[in-house]
């Protein structure tokens, strides 16, 4: 079978999240999105955990709430402000693994996402001796991520850098950046949302398609090793231009900058403020080549913009988050079931028949990959807009490398 999985989120427990950000608002937001399977995220805070525990339980490491499957993950910070995710294989995994760390942790039962004083190497290591998946989270991200500090994933993860099976690729990422760097090359690599909201601008902007056997935590733990013929066989995310981070750009007034120009420049902008490295150029600093070198079992890479951010776009609206652009979304998921089919597999005719020709207009011109992407950078998201009759069209291409017309290709 294949399911669409966002396996990192974070609760309403961690830093700036939602306080919509319960169990019960994922499990329903979750199918309207098209997601079959989310992680838990913040699963090593007691509060979040207590939550998790009110959901039937389908086997060991695997939870259900209004059909919508879950997992048990979080993700914590390291000694080097590195990331990284951790899949379990049951509560008493998760039980041991916060054991081993409560020493190291002050705020392990304050925050979702905890810090830790350890390294990659250690947290590893308590991750394989309960037999949890561990890997960097958004890997590319100037921040508080792990080639943000390290050079390697050796560098990081040391003796026990065979252990590490998967890598989050981040919204400023995508396969074709990630296929440059040749010791990746062996992982599996996922798209998830990272999301601190249950908007559907943000809960599940990226996922992962895996064909298994059945939903839970055992068949996604062989799909993400690639074993038992269990593997991924999309991943689907925003184009990586719409990143936070995509190119170098001062954090204040997100002025961009050539590398070049932002070397030179010493990261200063003129305004006085820092210039931050964009993940384009991370990238370009590490790879091993100069164009990607996809291996065999690395799936197709679909591009996404968020169905709300396109009917915002459409309408006028200066931000996804009106209650304008909330009915059109609404009434277009109640017509076709979730935002997948809406952007991708609904009848156009059929879509004209319940919204308005300027959504229309939009949801076919994304379709015709004529969307045209302002490229983010410093911390701000990138923006889109939509081709007009009167302007040049410079449209990003938001397809696989070959023709795209439906999910259900794949």
């Amino acid at each position: 079978m294949l399911i669409n999985a966002d396996l990192h989120i974070h609760s309403r427990y961690s830093g700036a999240t939602s306080d919509r950000m319960t169990i019960s608002a994922l499990s329903f937001e979750a199918p309207r999105k098209g997601i079959t399977v989310m992680a838990t995220g913040d699963c090593l805070n007691s509060n979040w955990l207590k939550e998790i525990k009110t959901c039937a339980v389908i086997d060991d490491g695997t939870f259900e709430m209004n059909n919508t499957r879950f997992i048990l993950s979080t993700e914590v910070e390291d000694a080097s402000r590195v990331h990284h995710l951790l899949y379990f294989p049951s509560l008493s995994a998760v039980e041991t693994y916060k054991e081993a760390i409560k020493t190291k942790s002050k705020n392990l039962e304050t925050d979702g996402r905890p810090n830790v004083n350890m390294n990659g190497v250690e947290l590893a290591g308590f991750a394989k001796d309960v037999d949890a998946l561990i890997g960097p989270a958004h890997a590319f991200t100037p921040w508080t991520a792990l080639y943000a500090y390290h050079p390697s994933l050796e560098s990081c993860y040391g003796d026990l850098t065979s252990y590490i099976s998967f890598v989050e690729l981040g919204l400023s990422a995508d396969t074709d950046y990630a296929d440059t760097i040749q010791e990746l090359h062996r992982l599996t690599f996922l798209t998830n949302s990272d999301c601190h909201s249950p908007h559907p601008v943000r809960l599940a902007r990226e996922f992962t398609r895996f064909e298994v056997g059945d939903a839970t935590f055992t068949e996604i733990k062989k799909a993400i090793l690639r074993t038992g013929g269990n593997k991924p066989v999309l991943n689907v995310g925003l184009p990586p231009q719409e990143g936070k981070y995509n190119e170098s750009a001062c954090i204040s007034c997100f002025t961009h900058y050539t590398l070049d120009e932002a070397i030179k420049r010493r990261w200063k902008c003129s305004c006085g403020k820092r210039i931050k490295k964009g993940v384009r150029d991370r990238i370009g600093e590490i790879a091993t080549f100069k164009e990607p070198q996809h291996p065999a079992h690395r799936p197709p890479y679909v591009y996404l913009i968020p169905l709300s951010e396109i009917i915002a776009k459409a309408l006028g609206q200066h931000t996804p988050f009106t209650q304008s652009v909330t009915k059109r979304w609404d009434e277009l998921i109640t017509a076709f079931g979730s935002e997948i089919n809406v952007l991708l597999d609904a009848d156009l005719g059929e879509v004209a028949r319940v919204t308005v020709p300027a959504i229309t207009s939009a949801i076919q011109a994304f379709r015709d990959h004529k969307v045209i992407i302002i490229p983010g950078g410093g911390g701000k998201y990138g923006t889109i807009e939509l081709p007009t009759d009167d302007g040049p069209v410079v449209p990003v291409s938001l397809g696989p490398k070959n023709s795209q017309t439906s999910l259900l290709d794949y």
